[in-house]
């Protein structure tokens, strides 16, 4: 695989946490600014950075076991503890909602990019 699917791999992984950050800030009425997405998004995104190491994400970025759910468990147990570090607290809920979410989605862009390339290998 060359390096432009793993890019883009990564890129969508960045947005799916920008996207989980973005509703949940509009969900609770703490509004979609850039100065909050930051606030809010960073033990995310750390803990989505910290994912990728240790699933060495970029050899496979496509795989779902244990690619997908590896960077899912990492971005969020990472994420939650640096939010308790940093003051900005959990909730049960938090934490099950944030793995519902990014786990659908992390594993749910591969899916589809699987999907759609087993039909373009297929057909030709």
């Amino acid at each position: 695989m060359s390096a432009r699917p793993r890019a883009a791999a990564a890129v969508l992984d960045v947005v799916v946490v920008l996207v989980f950050v973005a509703i949940g800030r509009s969900a609770h009425a703490h509004g979609v600014t850039a100065s909050g997405l930051a606030a809010t998004s960073w033990p995310f995104l750390v803990g989505l950075a910290a994912g990728w190491l240790v699933a060495r994400a970029w050899r496979r970025p496509l795989q779902i076991f244990p690619t997908a759910l590896v960077v899912t468990v990492t971005c969020v147990a990472v994420g939650m503890v640096l939010r308790v570090v940093s003051g900005q607290g959990t909730a049960v809920a938090f934490v099950l909602v944030a793995l519902v979410f990014l786990g659908t989605a992390l594993v749910g862009w591969r899916v589809l990019a699987r999907s759609a390339r087993g039909r373009r290998d297929r057909r030709g």
